[in-house]
């Protein structure tokens, strides 16, 4: 059992890619709002709708949306999706568990999920052709900042020996069309399912060690006015730890 910090909600789940072997897990199945981990669904909806090749005025939002965890591509692709119909449609497609689309439609970073969703979600891209490749293919471009300017270092990047494809996630740090402006919710439904008040850092993706490929979830909630550096310097440091011990439990 790892040793979360002082009032931080930690939930993780690390998976063989191949094998499925569990290799870590704590709470996989708490259910936590997803921040931009929602994004990936968005981007497989789209692209399933399109049957074809994807158009270059897609690219142009689906690229950002993955890479750099832009938020207004993905409110975008939201709203032409039908908003909560898109999550609905992923959880039928992905088979997906303990997903729930937001109380309030227009909060897409306020979707429901747990580590072990997110794990399935990895699964489906792995093994879904065009589609998925697509999609780990611009997770694996992941820039270093993000288009709100955050740095995505922290967790995978900084704290696993070869990340490969990434998505992160962030909620309650800065403004934006899922946080808050001046401490206060733009928009605030009341929704018992997941703590919508502390803020939420989230590190995901596959990582590699020589010929054997990983599933990494971390889902974090931090203690509330916890800032960016603290909550990256933790979620950074537990990862680096279940990375380590997930290998030699792979060995």
């Amino acid at each position: 059992m790892q040793q979360i910090p002082d009032g931080m909600r930690a939930a993780y789940l690390v998976v063989d890619a191949v094998t499925g072997k569990v290799l870590r897990t704590r709470h996989a199945d708490d259910k936590i709002r997803s921040a931009s981990l929602v994004k990936p669904l968005i981007a497989v909806d789209h692209l399933l709708r399109l049957d074809g090749p994807v158009p270059d005025a897609d690219r142009v939002l689906l690229e950002p949306m993955l890479r750099a965890s832009d938020d207004d591509a993905a409110s975008e692709l939201w709203d032409r999706g039908g908003r909560n119909d898109v999550v609905g449609r992923m959880v039928a497609e992905m088979g997906l568990v303990d997903t729930a689309p937001p109380r309030d439609p227009e909060m897409w970073g306020y979707t429901a999920i747990t580590a072990a969703d997110v794990v399935r979600i990895y699964d489906y891209l792995r093994s879904s052709g065009s589609v998925g490749e697509y999609v780990l293919a611009n997770l694996g471009e992941y820039t270093k900042f993000a288009s709100d300017g955050f740095d995505q270092g922290f967790g995978l990047p900084d704290g696993a020996d070869h990340p490969v494809a990434v998505k992160q996630g962030w909620s309650g740090f800065g403004p934006g069309p899922n946080e808050s402006v001046n401490g206060k919710s733009r928009r605030r439904v009341p929704d018992e399912r997941i703590d919508l008040q502390r803020p939420a850092m989230h590190s995901t993706g596959t990582v590699r060690h020589g010929d054997r490929e990983r599933i990494m979830v971390v889902l974090t909630l931090q203690p509330e006015a916890t800032s960016w550096d603290a909550s990256a310097a933790r979620i950074t440091e537990l990862t680096r730890e279940l990375d380590a011990e997930a290998a030699k439990t792979s060995e």
